[in-house]
């Protein structure tokens, strides 16, 4: 599986990257906003860090000035991916980029109609949103098995990006069922290696070689 960092803090990216476990980069308005900084200089800096795909959101209403906007973000680099929402405009969008060769990520779906659609008119992936189906009390990673059940009967190639993880429990059941990318904050990275018996046994170990001779 696949791991991409939600983001669009370049110090974050940064950290992450010399890791050596991020795949790609993912970014919304709402993340951009957070960093305070002109737009475009931003993803331009964001692409040319990350050797994988960036994907990069719309922010206009008609599919006329969205697919305008997504050739403009796509011409600023060769990894943009264009996150376009899941509605009847969106379809239109979709189908219109993946014939000029531009991916896609279809973002903020909650149902498997939705991206059983969107992968149909081209998506390159699809963003099914599981911390905030949680929140309403439904269940996140079941909507993510249906997607994955689905798109495995029909051989459909758009890749599941589980979106919205909120924990490092979100992050392992997407690896059990199989999406394509998972797409975490940094905290919840750092997260996912904290175990309290790593924790303890590394203490114990540097106690004990304290009393090596040397």
């Amino acid at each position: 599986m696949k791991i991409f960092l939600d983001t669009a803090s370049i110090a974050e990216i940064k950290k992450a990257l010399a890791y050596g476990v991020i795949d790609g980069v993912t970014t919304n308005p709402s993340l951009v906003a957070k960093e305070g900084r002109e737009f475009i200089p931003l993803v331009r800096e964001i692409t040319a860090l990350v050797p994988g795909p960036v994907s990069v959101e719309v922010t206009a209403s008609t599919p006329e000035e969205m697919i305008a906007q997504a050739e403009a973000y796509a011409a600023l680099a060769a990894n943009v991916v264009v996150k376009v929402p899941i509605n009847l405009e969106g379809l239109q969008v979709i189908k219109t980029l993946a014939g000029r060769g531009i991916k896609t990520n279809v973002t903020l779906v909650f149902s498997p109609s939705q991206a059983l659609l969107a992968a149909k008119a081209g998506a390159t992936y699809v963003s099914p949103f599981v911390g905030r189906v949680d929140d309403i009390s439904g269940d996140g990673m079941a909507l993510v098995e249906d997607i994955a059940l689905i798109f495995d009967n029909y051989d459909i190639t758009t890749e599941i990006i589980v979106a919205s993880v909120r924990h490092p429990l979100h992050f392992v059941e997407a690896a059990r069922i199989g999406a394509h990318v998972a797409t975490i904050p940094f905290a919840t990275l750092a997260q996912l290696l904290n175990h309290p018996l790593t924790s303890s046994g590394m203490e114990r170990f540097l106690r004990d070689w304290e009393k090596v001779k040397r």
